[in-house]
């Protein structure tokens, strides 16, 4: 669990990219419909909108790679930027290697296999983007410090990193091969089996379509239900102005349901974390979170929301995922029909209203005002009751106490000395980092560290989290100790 909230954690700096992104989109669609809807681009209020559509689909059609950068450093021992650049070399190697073009040149039969093609169209997703930066990370944590022989010494440590987890997403390619294109079928065969079902069936497509975000196997259902894959396409046909006279289903059916959720329910959740934020860390939530909601409302762009919490709390985002079945059942029954050409929306909302196949779409309000209750109220509980690291309420790194902590020598120089040699030494010091309050690092041998002396030095205190971690709290001064610790490692 530790693990996947570190991992939360290093996805909140790009998370925090996407809202605006979101929202300039949505107000781009607002001035140029026809970047959503196709048809010339004339006039100055058109030209501003889908530079704003563009400016903003960047970054949220690169959410993936941001993701990749995000977790590379985010989930380095010591934040360093080498993981980074092992994260990216592992992406493009999974990409490269798993490219439709590639795969299919490897493989010529998986190009007569729509499925197959399928899955491998979407191999860049953020699953893969994370995975990437799992890998980066991982192998910097692992082989930072790596000593090779004198006539391969050039890349020793940290220029190895990125060698290593080339070659390590070599064999995750090699294993994905095989894996991605059967679960991707699987899906497939089960949205088959649920297209049926009507209203239950439609729950159960949004219940797994929320729950299979993080891992970008969504595509594989909303290729059945939203596009002509086995003969639904519940979006094409909703926006080619087709009604359900035209089908054999209830056109719209597949998509209604997202929008009470996005627009309200999502809303409804966020000022639930907003208000179980920690005190200290409130500004922080509303930040994020507030954002992300507004984003959600406007043009239905979930991920800075979801991406926000989801591994933070795992356990919620599975209750997250049940609201949007119960609310898409709902919506079904009650006859509210809506679409969407790019998300669930205010902007789709007001766009598809005008449609044949639209039907009692003032029930947004009702069902809206329900969703946001209903989140509010779940989410609230859940985070409470079982005390769930949602945005802001993160486990402190660091003791208030520990920022009104003052050195009483302000020779940061003869600081960092004291206290190298109390830790046994540069040659004992095998990582360098700091946070806000405390020099973290890692020895080789904790026993050659004094702590009599660490604090002779000024140091408040000695804190041994690890087998071989010892962090030195010294005050919101680290900083100048920190640098001046490096230099002499060097």
């Amino acid at each position: 669990m530790k693990y996947l909230q570190k991992l939360g954690k290093a996805l909140m700096l790009p998370v925090a990219c996407l809202p605006i992104c979101g929202i300039l989109m949505g107000i781009g669609y607002l001035l140029c419909p026809a970047s959503m809807q196709g048809g010339d681009i004339t006039g100055f209020g058109p030209m501003v909108g889908i530079f704003l559509v563009k400016a903003g689909g960047a970054l949220i059609d690169n959410m993936a790679l941001l993701f990749v950068i995000g977790v590379g450093v985010g989930m380095s021992d010591d934040n360093d930027g080498t993981g980074g650049v092992a994260a990216l070399a592992s992406w493009l190697m999974i990409t490269k290697l798993l490219s439709t073009g590639f795969v299919t040149t490897l493989f010529p039969s998986i190009a007569d296999n729509a499925d197959k093609t399928l899955a491998f169209n979407k191999i860049a997703n953020p699953f893969i983007g994370i995975l990437a930066g799992v890998i980066g990370s991982s192998c910097y944590n692992k082989f930072k410090s790596t000593k090779l022989p004198d006539w391969l010494s050039f890349f020793s440590g940290k220029r190895c990193v990125a060698i290593i987890a080339g070659v390590v997403s070599i064999l995750v390619s090699v294993v994905l091969l095989f894996v991605w294109p059967i679960l991707f079928g699987a899906l497939i065969s089960i949205g088959n089996a649920i297209a049926g079902m009507e209203a239950l069936g439609a729950g159960i497509y949004a219940f797994l379509n929320r729950l299979l975000i993080p891992t970008g196997l969504h595509h594989a259902l909303n290729n059945v239900f939203w596009f002509d894959t086995i003969g639904l396409g519940d979006l094409t046909h909703f926006w080619a102005g087709e009604t359900s006279a035209d089908v054999n289903w209830s056109l719209g059916m597949y998509m209604s349901g997202f929008f009470p959720c996005m627009m309200f329910g999502i809303p409804g959740a966020a000022l639930a974390m907003i208000q179980c934020a920690k005190d200290n860390k409130k500004k922080v939530a509303i930040g994020l979170v507030a954002s992300a909601a507004l984003c959600a409302f406007i043009c239905g762009v979930t991920e800075p929301f979801e991406f926000g919490f989801m591994f933070l709390a795992p356990g919620l985002y599975v209750v997250y995922a049940l609201l949007y079945a119960i609310f898409t059942v709902i919506t079904v029954v009650l006859g509210f029909r809506a679409g969407f050409s790019f998300s669930a929306g205010l902007t789709d909302l007001i766009f598809s209203a005008s449609l044949p196949a639209a039907a009692k779409t003032w029930l947004i309000i009702p069902l809206g005002i329900a969703a946001f209750v209903v989140f509010y109220v779940v989410f609230r509980f859940a985070i409470t009751k079982f005390d769930l690291k949602t945005p802001g309420r993160e486990d402190d790194d660091i003791d208030e106490s520990e920022k009104s902590i003052k050195l009483s020598n302000n020779n940061y120089t003869e600081v960092a000395k004291a206290v190298l040699a109390g830790c046994g030494g540069k040659e004992n010091i095998t990582s360098i980092d700091n946070c806000i309050t405390r020099l973290r690092l890692e020895v080789k041998d904790t026993t050659k560290v004094n702590e009599k002396a660490i604090k002779a030095a000024g140091a408040a205190g000695v804190i041994r989290p690890g087998k071989t971690s010892v962090q030195v709290i010294i005050g919101t001064q680290v900083q100048f100790v920190a640098d001046e610790f490096k230099k002499l490692c060097k």
